[in-house]
């Protein structure tokens, strides 16, 4: 079963939900049912890490293409 994530329109809280079958989200802070889903990067186990891989900013500068080296993407210099 998938979880989702939500924020709430009314108190901008962001939480995640299981929701089975006609259920509907319902924010845990305030109770309002006016919540927009919201985009989330699923995850993935990969062989020969034991960590999930997390969205997030490169620690390199550049796009994280092995090819763009310091900073500058391949083909734009």
């Amino acid at each position: 079963m998938p979880i989702y994530e939500y924020t709430c329109t009314k108190c901008n809280d962001e939480f995640e939900l299981l929701l089975m079958g006609s259920e509907t989200a319902e924010c845990p802070s305030c109770e309002s049912s006016k919540v927009e889903k919201r985009f989330s990067v699923p995850a993935a186990h990969s062989s020969g890490s034991s960590q999930l891989p997390m969205a997030g900013p490169s620690p390199q500068p550049g796009c994280g293409l092995p090819q763009c080296g310091q900073g500058r993407c391949a083909g734009m210099e």
